[in-house]
């Protein structure tokens, strides 16, 4: 306290000061209660706040915002991804427990959000700096798997058809699952989707800013076009007001049912094991791809905002046009080979008749 007088500083006001200070528990909590943060879609809220209760109050809570380094940051990544907040735990939902793991998605998913909190406490002049602003948490693993043909297609179809005949699915749970599958729609898109939204005269589906991902940055509705089978498959849900979900939740969230039983189905249909129901959206923007539709139309379907968002489907459709090129060329291609071998066999019967002379 002495060398603090000395040099110009006042201990006690420094102390009162962080008694006073915002934690980042108390920081959290505030951007959970922003404008920005419930501009987010349901689901995506109930993510966010799974993340910030198992992952970031456990690790940062305590700290005080506003001496919070990269060091602090970078120590939670680790404990993330090594699994130090990892928990089994009782739950509200009707499954009735929370696992949490950890590891490295979980990690950076986490720190992504604690980097969008810190930039809205700038804004708000609750925090001088952003922490998280040159951590590094690597990039996310592309997730390639898709339905590659209709023969898979028809095995999920044919499954969740079965599956719902023996009531081991509910029916508002498959339909959603159909329409992922043939509209390429988000899980949260479908999950969240009002009657308010549905148009079936006009075979169409627009969703306000606040029900779709892109919706906060762009502030305009996104618009899905349904194809006639998926305009059949939101036809047979019960109507309802406008405010109503078209597909029926029992308890808890529809999201988190639909890629639990999706898990299921995938595994009954001997689909692909590493695709997800995020997976049909990659499939339905991949075929596209290999049909020969632009990047912007492809845009337009799935509702991306980014051209680099799309670069996947186009890579994707450039190696199958390369396989398909290749065995639609393999006749040809042995034939070619067979003439070669046949100059190259009479080359050596010339060269022998000329040694002869």
């Amino acid at each position: 306290m002495r060398e603090a007088c000395r040099a110009g500083r006042d201990p006690l006001r420094e102390r009162r000061q962080l008694r006073q200070s915002r934690t980042m528990a108390d920081l959290l909590d505030a951007y959970v209660e922003s404008a920005r943060f419930k501009a987010k879609t349901e689901q995506t809220q109930a993510i966010d706040r799974g993340r910030i209760e198992r992952h970031l109050k456990p690790t940062l809570g305590r700290e005080y915002a506003h001496t919070l380094t990269r060091d602090d940051v970078e120590r939670a990544f680790a404990a993330i991804r090594d699994g130090k907040t990892a928990c089994d735990e009782t739950t509200e939902n009707p499954r009735g427990r929370a696992r949490v793991t950890g590891g490295p998605g979980a990690a950076r998913m986490a720190i992504d959000l604690l980097r969008a909190a810190f930039n809205w406490a700038k804004g708000q002049g609750l925090a001088a700096a952003n922490p998280c602003e040159h951590v590094e948490t690597g990039s996310s693993r592309t997730r390639d798997a898709i339905l590659e043909d209709a023969t898979q297609h028809a095995r999920l179809f044919k499954t969740l058809a079965r599956m719902e005949n023996e009531k081991r699915i509910r029916e508002p749970v498959a339909d959603a699952i159909r329409l992922i599958a043939l509209t390429g729609a988000r899980r949260g898109e479908v999950a969240g989707l009002l009657w308010d939204h549905v148009d079936l005269k006009r075979g169409l589906l627009t969703l306000p800013p606040a029900a779709h991902k892109t919706g906060r940055k762009t502030g305009g509705p996104r618009v899905i076009g349904l194809p006639a089978a998926a305009q059949a498959v939101i036809a047979r849900q019960p109507e309802g007001e406008a405010d109503d979900y078209v597909f029926a939740r029992s308890k808890g969230s529809l999201a988190s049912t639909l890629s639990h039983a999706f898990a299921e189905v995938r595994e009954e249909a001997d689909l692909p094991n590493d695709i997800t129901l995020h997976g049909l959206r990659h499939t339905v923007g991949s075929h596209l791809a290999m049909r020969g539709a632009s990047a912007p139309e492809i845009m337009t379907v799935l509702g991306h905002r980014q051209l680099s968002t799309v670069q996947r489907y186009i890579h994707f459709a450039e190696g199958a046009h390369r396989d398909l090129a290749e065995r639609a060329a393999a006749v040809a291609v042995a034939g070619l080979a067979e003439s070669t071998r046949d100059d190259a066999a009479e080359v050596v019967d010339l060269s022998k008749t000329r040694g002869k002379k």
